[in-house]
């Protein structure tokens, strides 16, 4: 990896066309210190700019320094008023299935055991660690060979939501397990108040498996 350029050493602009930038940027993707420490600093900069730049299409701007990430979210919509007008929905919900739902809520709850032991910042687990982390949760299958495909598949969707990414085998090689790193926003969609509710929950997933047959049950979250 290319050695990032010194933060105080980079030249920050506050031309409109810096703005523009960060905020189409924003509109497609999150911003990731580790991926461009140039763009975060000139974010960090024109930060209040941003909010203002978004607030017109009813968005805001959720930046975490600590985590190093920044994305924009929609705002909770406002109680009833005869006088409100309601904005079309910028940021998609999208309906996710029972299982990647469990899992993203698994991978939470691993995200803040591994931020406990404080050994390191990056969460690495591989395919096999993450498929022993639902199984449990997941009704008896004689297949196994079919469970794990259902599994991976939970994965990849999650990879495509952000909130996984999958690492270039270090052996270079096809055959190498694959490995994947838990993406700190997810802190930003499964909070700390659900999260200390989690394993009451448990028990209620565990009776919806056991009646209800994988990929029957869906749930909105945001995709933001």
């Amino acid at each position: 990896m290319d050695e990032q350029e010194p933060t105080e050493n980079i030249p920050i602009s506050t031309s409109q066309a810096d703005l523009s930038t960060l905020a189409i940027i924003l509109l497609k993707s999150v911003i990731y210190r580790e991926d461009d420490e140039r763009l975060r600093s000139i974010l960090l900069n024109l930060q209040n700019r941003v909010r203002d730049y978004v607030a017109v299409l009813g968005l805001d701007l959720v930046l975490d320094e600590a985590e190093g990430y920044a994305f924009l979210k929609s705002r909770p919509e406002a109680a009833s008023d005869e006088d409100t007008v309601k904005l079309p929905r910028l940021v998609a919900r999208r309906p996710l299935s029972f299982p990647v739902s469990l899992l993203l809520a698994l991978l939470r709850k691993k995200l803040a055991e591994f931020d406990t032991s404080g050994s390191d910042t990056r969460l690495v687990l591989t395919r096999d660690d993450i498929v022993e982390l639902i199984r449990v949760f997941l009704p008896d299958s004689s297949n196994e060979t079919r469970l794990i495909d259902q599994i991976e598949t939970h994965i990849y969707k999650i990879v495509e939501l952000g909130f996984l990414r999958r690492l270039k085998s270090l052996s270079g090689t096809a055959a190498a397990p694959a490995s994947f790193e838990v993406r700190r926003i997810l802190k930003a969609f499964v909070d700390a108040q659900w999260l200390a509710d989690f394993d009451s929950r448990l028990t209620a997933y565990q009776a919806q498996f056991s009646g209800t047959a994988l990929n029957t049950t869906e749930q909105n979250v945001n995709d933001e």
